[in-house]
């Protein structure tokens, strides 16, 4: 497994390629696999708000694409005044592919907080409740 201070990095680092010409908020994450493989991503907005993608969607959506299943952890970094935890949307999608992530938020000045996925997302709704 990676540690969390390269995990960090790959997510501060992908965070510098994000395309945010409206918010203008950066956001890049770092997604670890089960198997070690790191899967960055960050936000890429359209002037049509809704079919903007953020971050953790897109390091989780690439690291599919590449056969990966399974993940241990992710990086999310932000450069706000308060750590910047995932989406409603994200949440729930990361939930359906992991339900025990742990979640490092994190941003340029060096500020982390580590949070497991459920504490962010009590009650998600899941595939056991469709059936």
């Amino acid at each position: 497994m990676n540690g969390r201070a390269t995990l960090i990095a790959s997510a501060l680092e992908a965070r510098l390629r994000a395309h945010a010409p409206y918010s203008h908020f950066l956001v890049g994450a770092a997604l670890e696999a089960a198997d070690g493989r790191v899967f960055t991503g960050c936000n890429v907005e359209s002037a049509s708000y809704g079919l903007t993608i953020c971050a953790e969607r897109t390091a989780l959506f690439k690291a599919i694409s590449e056969g990966a299943r399974g993940f241990a952890r992710i990086a999310i970094a932000a450069e706000s005044p308060s750590l910047t935890p995932p989406c409603g949307a994200c949440r729930q999608v990361l939930r359906d592919h992991c339900a025990e992530l742990e979640v490092i938020l994190c941003n340029p000045r060096g500020e982390s907080k580590v949070f497991q996925l459920s504490e962010l997302f009590p009650h998600p709704f899941h595939d056991q409740m469709l059936s």
